[in-house]
């Protein structure tokens, strides 16, 4: 038995001889998410096409926390999918399907579900979870939600908010469950055929002021990275309607382990692009970004430089496969940075990033719940992979446009449907232009 799941199994029992106390039941909430959605891809040079509709319910049971000096509570989390049509276009037992889980042929299954709870400890006011449905959302590690139903993952963390205006994170994770998987698997980075069981990470933010926010973190993918994360977000009030806001993120990563001495099967693929030393790790990432809001408004412009050694790396399930020859896991997997778009990165050695987007809150005009955005990056000066032709200015962009729309009264009230379309086009090789469309319908329910 894993260490986590007898720690998971020994905290449970210890919980159940105090769930009727007070706290545990009062405190919870239960809720089921429904997310249908229509899932296309229109690959624009001969590849093939996806379009593909499902039906996602997830169900979530938080509790609250027993009395006493140190409290004790317990999280569940069941999920399901349903396929309602469509697939891959020509998919075999190779097919990577980052929407569904595939069957021995490539063809997506039927169904697929996935249980998890975390059990958790509370005292004063640190909080420590343990279980195998955790969602962390820090710089150095996104729970990816873009498709049907959430990534989770198996370990330990914990959060501190013990000193006024700083909160400290810190966590080991083993193994990952994909947005499209009901299995567990371990660790990776893109292009990797082996995995890790052990990233440990730490790190704090630090409320300067209530509009002045500094971050550093550190993390460390067992023979495959080490990361730094610094970050700093400010938000400049002017009068009663407008703000600006400046957010700075700069990453450093490094080898570790087996990735830096070369080991078969733990290189990284520095996302197709160069690398200075082939399959290692080595890279440094900032980004800059500004918001202006006024009223409903809101305008944001950036720009991102990945140096010239390799790509940016970030926690994914590498290229493991399954006894069917299936990628391991399904797929999927997000980081943070605002290039972390629809369809592309824009994470490739070299590459200089401009993005920019305008969003707006139809509530000023008298519509609750509709609002719209588009967006527009533009990375240049892309790095060809060793050996290419010279490929110094490859560039690529991608246009992105959402609609959102939220019942807020009457019988659907909390229904929403969402409209999200993306066009990417680029000239380096190994890119391909894809035009993408997602149309999803969400609704929570919350039991009372």
């Amino acid at each position: 038995m894993k260490k986590s799941t007898l720690a998971l199994a020994v905290s449970f029992g210890v919980m159940a001889t105090q769930a009727g106390a007070a706290g545990f039941l009062e405190d919870s909430k239960a809720t089921i998410s429904s997310r249908t959605m229509y899932f296309e891809n229109d690959s624009r040079e001969g590849g093939a096409d996806q379009r593909e509709t499902a039906e996602g319910l997830l169900f979530n049971f938080i509790s609250g926390y027993t009395p006493g000096t140190v409290g004790f509570g317990l999280d569940v989390q069941g999920m399901t999918g349903i396929h309602l049509g469509g697939g891959i276009e020509g998919h075999d037992a190779t097919t990577a399907n980052t929407f569904f889980p595939t069957d021995t042929d490539g063809s997506s299954v039927d169904t697929w579900s996935r249980l998890g709870a975390n059990a958790k400890v509370k005292l004063s006011k640190s909080e420590l979870k343990i279980g195998n449905a955790l969602q962390p959302n820090l710089p150095i590690l996104v729970a990816n939600d873009g498709r049907l139903l959430p990534q989770t993952f198996s370990g330990g963390t914990i959060q501190s908010k013990e000193i006024d205006n700083l909160t400290i994170n810190a966590g080991k994770l083993e193994h990952q469950a994909a947005r499209a998987s009901s299995n567990y698997s371990g660790l990776s980075v893109n292009g990797a055929t082996r995995d890790s069981n052990n990233f440990v990470f730490g790190g704090l933010d630090y409320k300067v002021t209530k509009d002045l926010t500094l971050q550093y973190y550190y993390s460390n993918l067992e023979d495959f990275y080490k990361q730094h994360f610094l970050g700093l977000v400010h938000v400049l009030p002017i009068g009663e309607d407008q703000s600006f806001k400046t957010d700075l993120r700069y990453f450093d990563s490094s080898s570790d382990g087996k990735n830096g001495q070369g080991a078969s099967g733990y290189g990284f693929n520095n996302n197709g692009g160069y690398a200075k030393h082939a399959g290692e790790v080595d890279n440094k990432t900032w980004t800059a970004m500004f918001t202006y809001t006024l009223g409903g408004h809101a305008l944001m412009v950036g720009h991102q430089r990945v140096n010239d050694d390799g790509g940016f790396v970030w926690l994914n399930q590498g290229s493991v496969r399954d006894g069917n020859n299936r990628p391991d896991g399904e797929g999927g997997s997000s980081f943070y940075l605002f290039t972390d778009s629809m369809i592309n990165q824009f994470a490739r050695a070299g590459e200089n990033t401009t993005f920019g987007q305008y969003s707006y809150d139809f509530a000023r005009l008298g519509v609750p719940g509709l609002k719209a955005a588009f967006a527009y990056l533009h990375g240049t000066d892309i790095k060809a992979v060793a050996g290419a032709a010279d490929q110094s200015h490859a560039s690529e962009w991608e246009r992105d446009v959402r609609v959102d729309y939220v019942f807020q009264d009457g019988p659907l009230k909390g229904f929403g449907a969402t409209l999200r379309r993306g066009n990417y086009r680029g000239d380096a090789a190994g890119i391909q232009d894809q035009d993408q469309t997602r149309l999803i319908f969400n609704y929570t329910y919350a039991f009372k």
